[in-house]
C-alpha cells in the first residue's frame, strides 16, 4: 500500500542541495492493511516465538545455550557492518589468544556481546526501554574499538548519512540534528503502547524501520536497530531470553533487507517490510529450536559416552560441562573455571580427543587449544537449520 511517511527538510551544505528525510510518527497512517496471507504469516512467526520461547524452560542449562547464542547474534549483526571475525576469533579473543583479524573487528563484536547483555539485564531489573537505555546500550556498544570517538551514549549533533562520500550524494539522508527529539519522543512513546498497544511482533518490525530511519547515532545505528528487536521481544515477554538471533536472516537476505527498508521510507509500503520481518523471525526461531534440541541431544549422546568410562567419569563430566559453556579452551582456563590440576585436565582432554568429542587445534605441545568440534560445529552452522 502506498502512503506518505514523512517530509524533506532541505537546507544548503558545502554549496549543495541536502535533502533530509524526517519521518511521521508511528503508528503508520493509513493504518496497516493486513491480508489473509500476511495474516498467516504473522501467526505462524508468533507460533515460532512461542515454541522457542518454551526451549527456555525444557533445556536443562539455559545459560550454556544462551553464552553462545548472544555471541552467534554478535557476531552476525557485526559481518552486516563490515567485520571479519568468526565465532572462533571471538572466542580466541575471550581466552586472551590472538584472533585470526583485525584487533578491531573482534572489539567490536566483543562490545556488542556486553551492550546486550546489559540491556537484557537491565530490562530484567524493570527498566523500561526507552531512550535513556538505549542511549546506555549505545555506551557499551562503542566502548572500545572502531566508533569509540563517535560520541558513545550520546545522539548526534550533526548530520549523517548512508551511502555516497558526503550528504549530497547519498543513498538516503536522516533528519537533520535539530529535529532529532521530535523524532525520537514520539517513537519512545510507541514503544511504550501510545497512543495505544501495538502487539509485540509488529511493535519490533516497525520500531525497527523508524529507529534505522532517525538514524540518531553517529554510529552503531545499524547494530543498535538490530539489538531493539531483541529488546522488545524481551521487555513485551515474549521471550525470556534472548535466544533470537534475526541478523542471521538479514545477513542472507541483505540486498532485500536494504532494499525493503528503503521502500518504506520512499512509498510506504510497511506491508511489504512486516512480510519480509515476519518470515525473518519466523526462521529464526525455527531454527533457533531445532538448533537448541541438536545441541542438548548432542551433550546428551556424549555425557553416555563419558559415563562408559567409569573411572575417569566424573572428572570428564565436568570438562564436557565446561566446553558446553566455551567450545575453545586451553588447559589453564579450563583450571581457572574448575578447579581442576593441569595434569588432571591433560589426561581427561587425551580421554575426550579418544573419545572423539575433543580435538586439539594447534599440533603443539605448548599452549594448545581444545575444541568441542561437534558442539561448535552445530552452533556456528551458516544458514538455516538442515537436519
Amino acid at each position: 500500500m502506498k502512503r506518505e511517511t514523512g517530509k524533506f527538510f532541505v537546507s544548503n551544505v558545502s554549496g549543495e542541495e541536502v535533502r533530509a528525510f524526517i519521518p511521521n510518527p508511528l503508528p503508520p497512517v493509513p493504518s496497516l492493511q493486513i491480508d489473509s496471507k500476511l495474516q498467516t504469516l504473522l501467526d505462524d512467526s508468533l507460533l515460532a516465538l512461542g515454541r522457542l520461547d518454551s526451549a527456555t524452560i525444557f533445556l536443562p542449562n539455559i545459560s550454556l545455550f544462551l553464552y553462545q547464542y548472544v555471541r552467534k547474534e554478535a557476531i552476525l549483526t557485526s559481518q552486516i557492518e563490515g567485520t571479519q571475525s568468526s565465532l572462533s576469533d571471538l572466542m580466541l579473543y575471550e581466552l586472551q589468544e590472538n584472533p585470526g583479524v583485525p584487533i578491531d573487528d573482534v572489539e567490536e563484536v566483543s562490545c556488542y556481546v556486553n551492550a546486550l547483555q546489559y540491556g537484557i539485564k537491565r530490562i530484567k531489573e524493570g527498566f523500561p526501554l526507552s531512550l535513556r537505555l538505549i542511549k546506555e546500550i549505545h555506551s557499551k556498544l562503542l566502548l572500545s574499538g572502531r566508533g569509540s570517538d563517535k560520541e558513545p551514549g550520546e545522539f548526534r549533533h550533526s548530520q549523517n548519512w548512508i551511502g555516497g562520500t558526503r550528504p549530497g550524494n547519498a543513498r538516503f539522508v536522516p533528519p537533520p540534528p535539530h529535529e532529532l527529539m521530535n523524532c525520537l519522543d514520539p517513537f519512545e512513546k510507541f514503544l511504550h503502547d501510545m497512543p495505544h498497544a501495538t502487539s509485540p511482533l509488529i511493535k519490533a518490525a516497525l520500531a525497527h524501520v523508524q529507529f534505522e530511519t532517525i538514524h540518531p547515532f553517529l554510529d552503531g545505528n545499524g547494530r543498535v536497530g538490530r539489538l531493539l528487536i531483541t529488546l522488545i521481544f524481551c521487555s513485551t515477554k515474549t521471550l525470556r531470553e534472548p535466544l533470537l538471533y534475526p541478523s542471521l536472516y538479514f545477513k542472507e537476505h541483505r540486498d532485500e533487507y536494504y532494499s525493503l527498508l528503503q521502500k518504506v521510507r520512499e512509498s510506504g509500503d510497511w506491508e511489504a517490510w512486516l512480510s519480509f520481518f515476519a518470515m525473518a523471525i519466523k526462521d529464526t526461531a525455527q531454527d533457533a529450536v531445532q538448533r537448541a534440541c541438536a545441541l542438548n541431544e548432542l551433550v546428551a549422546s556424549d555425557k553416555q559416552k563419558v559415563l562408559r568410562i567409569s573411572r575417569k567419569g566424573p572428572v570428564l563430566l565436568t570438562l564436557l560441562t565446561e566446553l558446553s559453556a566455551f567450545p575453545i579452551q586451553t588447559i589453564k582456563k579450563i583450571a581457572e573455571q574448575t578447579g581442576l590440576v593441569p595434569n588432571t585436565i591433560t589426561n581427561a582432554l587425551a580421554s575426550l580427543i579418544e573419545l572423539g568429542i575433543v580435538k586439539e587445534m594447534t599440533g603443539k605441545k605448548r599452549n594448545r587449544l581444545f575444541i568441542y568440534q561437534g558442539y561448535f560445529d552445530t552452533l556456528n552452522r551458516s544458514g538455516n537449520w538442515n537436519p
